[in-house]
């Protein structure tokens, strides 16, 4: 078999791979995700006296489900200090949204609701669209990196229980890929699907998978 090669300009073959890209997103159905609510005790990301009724149940579910679809767009910068007990130094995970996915956005469809068990589960659409698209290209694209954690927080802040299982995601990639300890790596950490969350000891328990981009990493000799 005769192999033949085609004499292109490498500026056109870059322009052509972003175009069909952006073609297999526009070709993609929309990102879907779902979401639980209890009715009862616990409720969306805070701790209430009264019983949630279904409506805003499905309201408070879709307003969560726009915020992950913007972790999955738009994701975070992160700035992570590893922390290591010898030193006295703490660990900690500072998290700067990129972007948010509004509520009122009407590429943002409510899906199928259900409950059991006094707990709404709702399944959310979300069709990116423009520099949406060319977002999530580049979460799978180049140096882009596959990390899961699991992570724990107070009933009173779901939200923490999710920035803590990026912690962890953050600090077992590390310690797969990097022979020294670091003291500081920053990048871009976004999602790669929904979070799943359970309660599990009078805590919020969540399940993460995430996509980082390292943008720097800092070892202990650079202070």
């Amino acid at each position: 078999m005769m192999t033949v090669f085609f004499s292109v300009p490498f500026r056109q073959i870059a322009v052509l791979v972003f175009v069909l890209c952006l073609g297999s997103l526009s070709a993609q159905e929309a990102l879907r995700g779902q979401v639980m609510v209890d009715l009862e005790q616990v409720r969306g990301f805070a701790l209430e006296e009264d019983p949630l009724n279904p409506r805003e149940a499905r309201t408070r579910a879709l307003e969560e489900a726009a915020y992950y679809f913007g972790g999955m767009i738009y994701g975070w910068s992160f700035r992570y200090e590893v922390g290591e007990r010898a030193r006295n130094i703490e660990e900690k995970l500072d998290l700067t949204p990129l972007g948010r996915v509004s509520v009122e956005d009407p590429r943002l469809e409510p899906g199928d609701v259900q409950i059991k068990n006094h707990i709404l589960y709702l399944w959310a659409d979300y069709r990116p669209a423009g520099t949406q698209r060319y977002r999530l290209a580049k979460w799978k694209a180049g140096s882009v990196r596959s990390a899961q954690g699991y992570g724990q927080s107070l009933l009173e802040n779901k939200g923490a229980a999710l920035e803590d299982a990026a912690r962890a995601a953050l600090r077992a990639m590390l310690r797969g890929s990097e022979r020294n300890r670091p003291r500081e790596v920053v990048g871009y950490i976004s999602l790669a699907a929904f979070p799943r969350y359970w309660l599990e000891g009078g805590r919020w328990a969540a399940m993460g998978r995430f996509l980082v981009e390292i943008g720097e990493v800092r070892p202990f000799a650079a202070y």
